[in-house]
């Protein structure tokens, strides 16, 4: 962080309807302990003195409603609400294509799935550590359970060495004249399909690098996850991560 020009963005990703979840609330927007989840996830960089500004992707439908939020929950921090796009990818690409004329290539932008709200500053802190120094970082964790092949989803055929296998989630965050260019590459060869950013950067050659993540950064897509939020939620922060 020696160069004090270099500014930290922020883009949220908040453009899922939750199928899974069954629910006529976009899980973004459900309650957990009085709150939405999205407070949660927009609070923790909120709070991190190294974000500058933050870009929520919404679903054109709830725009309003986040702009109620925002005001309501005092999200200073929040300068942007856009519209999302008709997969991840999309929504990803519209953030980074927004800052265009708004930020310097030299930036970086962090890349966070809205409902993963359970994010310590320390993981926010170490995958922008990694990042200044690598051009780009993904939260990840070491894989611990068996990894199996399956050709037919009903049987395995195959080992997977878990030694060589990392799980990798947001946040993500990458040095934004990087980012800018795998996907003006990929609007390029109409390409529309990568679930992040990482997977983006490894098809056009770029090595992705590992920020030490943390096993209670969960994503919420289903009902049963919500018990377990509200549990994390009442975990103190510095049991969240060791790092």
């Amino acid at each position: 962080m020696s160069d004090k020009k270099i500014k930290n963005y922020v883009i949220l990703l908040a453009g899922g309807i939750g199928k899974r979840m069954q629910s006529e609330i976009p899980k973004q927007f459900l309650e957990v302990d009085g709150k939405p989840i999205i407070v949660y996830s927009i609070e923790n960089f909120q709070r991190n003195p190294q974000i500058e500004k933050i870009v929520i992707v919404c679903i054109r439908d709830w725009i309003s409603h986040l702009q109620n939020l925002v005001e309501q929950y005092s999200l200073t921090k929040v300068e942007w609400i856009i519209e999302g796009g008709a997969t991840s990818h999309d929504s990803i690409r519209n953030g980074v294509f927004f800052l265009k004329d708004k930020i310097s290539p030299n930036d970086y932008i962090v890349v966070h799935d809205a409902v993963r709200p359970v994010l310590p500053q320390k993981a926010i802190d170490e995958v922008l550590r990694v990042a200044h120094e690598k051009a780009n970082a993904c939260s990840s964790i070491h894989c611990h359970p068996p990894i199996v092949y399956t050709d037919d989803f009903i049987s395995a055929i195959s080992d997977i060495d878990r030694e060589h296998v990392m799980l990798t989630a947001s946040p993500q965050a990458f040095r934004y004249s990087l980012a800018l260019k795998c996907y003006e590459k990929a609007e390029q060869d109409n390409k529309h399909d990568f679930t992040f950013t990482s997977s983006l950067l490894i098809h056009y050659g770029e090595r992705v690098y590992f920020a030490k993540g943390t096993t209670c950064n969960i994503k919420i897509t289903q009902k049963e996850d919500l018990p377990l939020l509200e549990a994390l939620l009442k975990v103190p922060e510095e049991s969240l991560y060791n790092g």
